[in-house]
Parts: structure tokens; C-alpha cells; sequence
């Protein structure tokens, strides 16, 4: 997919918070300084967290590797001491559709992309399977993440109508027709087990994943019709009334922000905002009593210029807000080839380009898509293929290399997208809600957001850099009781990894090329 170049448009700029009327910078101006407005009494969303997932290395990390490299990956995930992990505060679970028990006859050659699944062909249940996930689910558990999220990329290959984990069927579910009870009675079972005997409480599951996509080969997928959803969607609703669960249903995964407000290629697999939540729709799901007024889409493809980073974003929050809804992103790594006049090119990009890229998608889905939540695809992964850290949060390295076997144990590295997430996740905790923040004369290469704790003693501001230039912020602060007792700010650069440092007069620096995190205490 082609995208624009770098463009700077005004009526963007006024959806990320900036002051009206008054051009960009110059970026090649010396000693660049901003003045900026912080409004508490101006709240926005709140934060339900900041999530990553298991898929699909985790299972192998967690079953094969030594004990020492699975606990401090764990630590790098789920500590909440800035200078130890990223306290990740959601984090979600792949329910496996078998294809790793098929072994070379799933069809998907990528050993580490097979997953397994709990269901047997005779249709009991072997819950050893998926050991290495378990684990992770464990140890998120007890570095205090509190909310899981199950999800489903295809149903167990027991009930698909080609017997495998990817699809046959095109732009229809590979979901044979007298198995959507099945399949869903199937997920209820496997949250209502980890309740009752792992002491882990799905908040949420997510039945279907990118559905736009028909998911022929490589990997675990199935393309669904909204028709179809919702008749899973119903059948889970019971499923999970039935066993006496909580648990949310989480719709749907668009393959895209776009599909989710739009007709977009096939008018029956988007406009998924209006086609789940309009009464008047015959897919209409919102009176159902385990479906909140909440969509989820991904971050993929229109992330690829400030123009489609803003005009995508602004669309979905408009959509979601005119039925009532929320809107978390629940899934993004930098997919695509190009991505605008700031980012030097994946052959050229090292690993800070690629995750201050990064840090701007994850700004423009809070302060413009308006998300609650927002989560990064694959937590772990090795690196291949020239792809550095565009896939994962932690760098795997197998006993015989990059390419070696992912069940022979080797070391792991901390990347910069982990560090980079960590600005956000490590002090933007569940329950925080975002509040104005308006930069005097902004630039495309120098944004932030503000974001204000639930008894308002605590104030987050995080700002990403773009420019080689080091620039001066001059902040206002408005709307807070009480006189700021500390001010400690957080750096993820080229040189440094969520480095802490005590910040001494009120007015302070954002160095080139860089993400900071300042936390204020009242």
C-alpha cells in the first residue's frame, strides 16, 4: 500500500491539541523552545490500559526455555519499576486452534506460528496444552496485570470445514455451520477452567480477529461475514450467561480503523460500528448482556502519514461516540513499507527510528481516536528477515541464532519499542484519564499528551520528539489542587533506556530523537 508523504494540515493540528490559528515551526530553527497549556478541568477518556500478546513465540518461550530467560522476559514485561519492565497492565491470550498437534499437515510452515489447543478430537480437554502461555498468564498475574483478554484467531480445527487452522472458505467462516454452540461453548469452558482453577478472570474474549482478511495460508485466521459475528456473538453471549461468567465480548478486531466506520471493499465485512450497534441493523448486538458499548479495531495501514493518521482516527472517534461507544486498539506492529518523510526507511531505520514511529501512532490513536486501551502484537519474537524491532517488544535469540530452533532456549534483548511503550504503560495506569495539553505553535515533530491520576495527586505528560534539535518546554499547568511536590521524568533515546532522572525547576528539556515522561506529584 502506497501512502502520502509528509503533509501538515491545520484542521489536524487542531485535533492534537494545538494552538489554533498559528503555523508549524520551522524543525531547523536553533534552540527551539515551546510554551504549553496543561487543563485538567478538560478530561477526555479514561484509561483502561496498555496491553501485548502471547502470539505466537510465547508458547515455545514459556514450555522449552530455561527457567532464568522466561522469568526476565517475564520481568521486562509485567514489572511496574520503571527501571526493571514496561508494567504492562492487560495482556492478551491466544486461544490455539490445534495446529501445532497437526504439525507440517496444519499447511503453516513457520513452526512458531502453530498453536496448540485444549480440545481434543474426541472432545475432552487437555489442559496441559498451551503450557508456555500459561505460564506467561501466571507471571502477568503476579507482577499485578489484572485484566486478560482470550482471543480467538480461528475455531479448533475440529470444527473448521477444511479440518485446519487457516482458511478455505474466502471472505465466509471457515466455522462449520452446526458448530457456532460448539465454538462458542468451547471458549465459555476454557474462561469458566481458568477461573475456578487458575485464578485468572478473563475480562474479555474476542472470538473472531480480522475478519476483512479470508487468512488462506501462513498462519492461524478465518474471514467472517458481520452476519456471521453475530451469530457467534449470540451463541457466546449465552454460552457465557450459561456458566455464570462476567466476562465481556470484544468486537472485532477490524483489520483496520477504517473498516470499523465505512463500507471498505465488502460492505458485509465493514461499517462494523454502525452494523453491531445500530438498533435498526438486522446485525445489531447491543442489547446482548455480555456486550458492552465498545468496539476494537486495529492500527494497521492508515498509519502511514499524519494526514491518514489523523483523518482515520478523527473518523473512528466521531463514529464510536454518535452510538455511544468506547474504542481500544488492540492490535498494531509496523507492518507496511512507508511511512512518511520523518521515518529515514526500514533498510535505513535503526532501532530508536522505528520506535519513535511507533510512539506516534500510539499518540495519535490516544489523542485523536480517542482509545481507552491500546496494545502492541507480538510481545516476543526473533528477529529475521532484516525486520529489527518492527515485530516485538522483546528480541528472542534461539541456542543456534535468529533462525535457529525457538525450543532450544537462548538469551533475549530489551529493545527500544519496548522502552518506548514503557513511557506510556509504566505510568499511565488503569483508571487515568487523559486531559488537555495545548502546545503553543506545534510542529508535526514535537507532540504530547497529559494524563491526570483518579484522585488527581499525579500528573503524566508524555512528549516524543522527532527533531534533531533538543527543545525547551515551558509548561502551564491548570486545573490542579495543591503545589507540585516532585517532578521525575523518564527517557527512552538512542543512549537510553526509560533512564530516571529528578527534575529540579519546573521548566525542562526534551533531548533529540527522543520520548520523555514526566511525572508531577501534588
Amino acid at each position: 500500500m502506497l501512502f502520502n508523504k509528509l503533509v501538515y494540515i491545520l484542521s489536524a493540528f487542531a485535533l492534537i491539541s494545538c494552538d489554533k490559528g498559528k503555523p508549524a515551526d520551522d524543525p531547523s530553527e536553533p534552540d527551539m523552545s515551546k510554551e504549553l497549556t496543561i487543563d485538567v478541568s478538560k478530561s477526555y477518556q479514561t484509561i483502561d490500559g496498555f496491553s501485548a500478546s502471547d502470539c505466537w513465540t510465547g508458547n515455545y518461550v514459556g514450555k522449552y526455555w530455561s527457567s532464568d530467560a522466561k522469568e526476565g522476559i517475564a520481568k521486562l514485561l509485567f514489572s511496574q519499576k520503571p527501571n526493571e519492565g514496561i508494567g504492562l497492565s492487560m495482556w492478551r491470550f491466544n486461544l490455539g486452534g490445534g495446529t501445532a498437534e497437526q504439525g507440517s499437515g496444519s499447511g503453516i510452515d513457520d513452526v512458531s506460528r502453530r498453536a496448540e489447543c485444549f480440545l481434543l478430537s474426541d472432545g475432552t480437554y487437555d489442559w496441559n496444552r498451551q503450557s508456555g502461555q500459561q505460564f506467561f498468564l501466571q507471571k502477568a498475574k503476579e507482577y499485578g496485570c489484572t485484566e486478560f483478554v482470550m482471543f480467538s484467531n480461528t475455531p479448533p480445527v475440529h470444527y473448521t470445514k477444511n479440518g485446519k487452522g487457516s482458511s478455505a472458505s474466502g471472505a465466509y467462516s471457515n466455522l462449520k455451520d452446526d458448530c457456532y454452540d460448539k465454538f462458542a461453548l468451547y471458549m465459555a469452558t476454557v474462561a469458566h477452567y481458568f477461573k475456578q482453577n487458575k485464578g485468572i478472570d478473563f475480562k474479555w474474549i474476542s472470538p473472531v480477529n480480522e475478519p476483512q482478511y479470508n487468512w488462506e495460508s501462513g498462519q492461524e485466521g478465518s474471514g467472517w461475514q458481520n452476519s456471521q459475528i453475530k451469530t457467534l456473538t449470540v451463541a457466546l453471549d449465552k454460552a457465557l450467561t450459561d456458566k455464570g461468567l462476567s466476562t465481556n465480548i470484544l468486537l472485532s478486531e477490524s483489520g483496520d480503523w477504517e473498516y470499523l466506520y465505512k463500507n471498505k471493499s465488502d460492505q458485509n465485512r465493514s461499517d462494523q460500528i454502525n452494523d453491531f450497534f445500530s438498533p435498526t441493523s438486522s446485525n445489531y448486538v447491543g442489547d446482548l448482556a455480555h456486550v458492552p458499548a465498545l468496539i476494537g479495531g486495529h492500527s494497521y495501514w492508515t498509519d502511514g502519514s499524519f494526514s491518514s493518521l489523523s483523518s482515520t482516527r478523527s473518523a473512528v472517534a466521531a463514529a464510536a461516540a454518535a452510538k455511544g461507544l468506547k474504542v481500544y486498539q488492540t492490535e498494531w506492529s509496523m507492518l507496511g513499507d512507508h511511512f512518511g518523510d520523518d521515518y529515514p526507511g526500514h533498510d535505513k531505520a535503526d532501532y530508536i527510528d522505528i520506535a519513535l514511529y511507533m510512539s506516534k501512532v500510539i499518540h495519535y490513536d490516544l489523542s485523536v481516536a480517542n482509545v481507552s486501551s491500546w496494545s502492541y502484537w507480538t510481545s516476543m519474537d526473533v528477529e529475521r528477515w532484516g525486520h529489527k524491532n518492527r515485530f516485538f517488544l522483546v528480541r528472542l535469540i534461539p541456542a543456534g541464532g535468529d533462525y535457529g530452533d525457538i525450543t532450544q532456549s537462548g538469551t533475549f534483548q530489551a529493545t527500544k519499542t519496548l522502552w518506548a511503550l514503557g513511557n506510556y504503560s509504566s505510568f499511565i495506569r488503569p483508571g487515568y484519564k487523559r486531559v488537555d495539553l495545548n502546545i503553543y505553535n506545534q510542529s508535526n515533530l514535537f507532540f504530547g499528551s497529559a494524563y491526570v491520576s483518579p484522585s488527581q495527586d499525579k500528573l503524566v505528560v508524555v512528549y516524543t520528539n522527532l527533531t534533531q534539535k533538543s527543545i525547551s518546554v515551558k509548561p502551564n499547568i491548570k486545573g490542579m489542587s495543591g503545589s507540585i511536590s516532585s517532578i521525575k521524568s523518564y527517557s527512552t533515546s538512542l543512549s537510553q533506556d526509560l533512564v530516571a532522572s529528578t527534575i529540579e525547576n519546573e521548566n525542562y528539556s526534551v533531548a533529540p530523537r527522543s520520548i520523555l515522561t514526566v511525572v508531577y506529584e501534588f
